[in-house]
């Protein structure tokens, strides 16, 4: 195990089995060390018992209690914004130098989108991944602000009503606040905003995701060109995230925008598709896939830089 770093996951539910299950299956530099859980009779907790994963189900007090904690170097906290808070301070009080790996909106750390800036935070001990919408459509803005200057970018989010847990329920205000604003802060946007729509058609519906970007004057294939290399950057890590259709441009003049003037420049309006893999959730389950897996991704790439030295 010399090349791996030990992983422990707070929170048993959909989105921590899904992603102990990737780990097990897929990370390189990462070994799934412990499962934390509140509820002894979880079906994740059962599960990792089954594959043969240490767990407890009182919570992070019985994480530190368990002989593996001392040798824990990544957790991930797949709970809510609010527990996270309390998790983080802690686990850092016993141990500062735990790295934690937020899949909740608390944001205590820098926001992380692997294909945009991952890079730039190999170092930090708490990185939050956004949220779900932030994670598909935040490259797309991305995409457009290096190639224009990106004057507002709003986003929709469509997922599927059983895809949604309590975790996500809970969190629905701190995803459109978390999601806004990464989208200026890493997406580049001088204004962002962010909508989540519960779709609860039967069958399940994947995930959709429309992005409106709003940029100066910029060539369209130099934009298009930008999106696609993107997408492609971000299948990478989510095989199943797709541009859902071709880009679409519109040259605009004097377009109102609430609370920011008018407007004239560039329309770009980006419509995507993210498909789950399927590891734990049902394929629908795109919203809470891409989480996962963008979480790996950062903790695998953290961890082979930890190992390097």
């Amino acid at each position: 195990m010399n090349n791996k770093l030990n992983v422990a996951i707070i929170g048993s539910g959909n989105i921590g089995t899904d992603l102990m299950i990737k780990i097990l299956r897929h990370a390189q530099h990462l070994n799934m060390s412990v499962m934390v859980g509140i509820d002894p009779n979880s079906d994740g907790l059962a599960r990792a018992a089954r594959l043969g994963v240490a767990t407890t189900h009182e919570g992070v007090q019985g994480l530190v209690r368990m002989p593996q904690f001392q040798d824990i170097d990544f957790v991930f906290d797949a709970t809510s914004a609010a527990a996270h808070v309390k998790n983080d301070t802690f686990l850092r009080s016993i141990k500062p130098s735990i790295r934690l790996v937020d899949l909740t909106p608390a944001a205590i750390g820098p926001y992380c989108v692997p294909v945009v800036n991952l890079e730039q935070n190999l170092d930090q001990l708490n990185v939050n991944m956004v949220t779900c919408g932030g994670q598909a459509t935040i490259p797309m803005v991305a995409a457009v602000s290096r190639v224009a200057k990106v004057h507002y970018a709003e986003i929709v989010a469509s997922i599927a009503s059983k895809s949604a847990g309590p975790g996500t329920r809970a969190n629905i205000d701190e995803f459109t606040e978390t999601t806004s604003r990464a989208i200026e802060v890493i997406g580049g946007a001088s204004k962002g905003k962010a909508i989540i729509i519960m779709n609860p058609a039967e069958p399940p519906l994947i995930m959709r995701d429309t992005v409106l970007v709003l940029s100066e004057a910029a060539d369209q294939a130099q934009v298009e060109a930008s999106i696609t290399e993107m997408a492609q950057a971000v299948q990478a890590y989510v095989p199943g995230y797709r541009l859902k259709q071709k880009v679409q441009f519109d040259e605009v003049r004097d377009l109102k925008i609430p609370g920011q003037g008018t407007f004239s420049g560039l329309k770009t309006s980006v419509f995507l598709e993210v498909e789950g893999a399927a590891h734990y959730l049902p394929a629908y389950a795109g919203n809470l896939d891409i989480m996962t897996s963008a979480a790996m991704a950062t903790a695998e790439r953290m961890a082979l830089s930890m190992i390097n030295g």
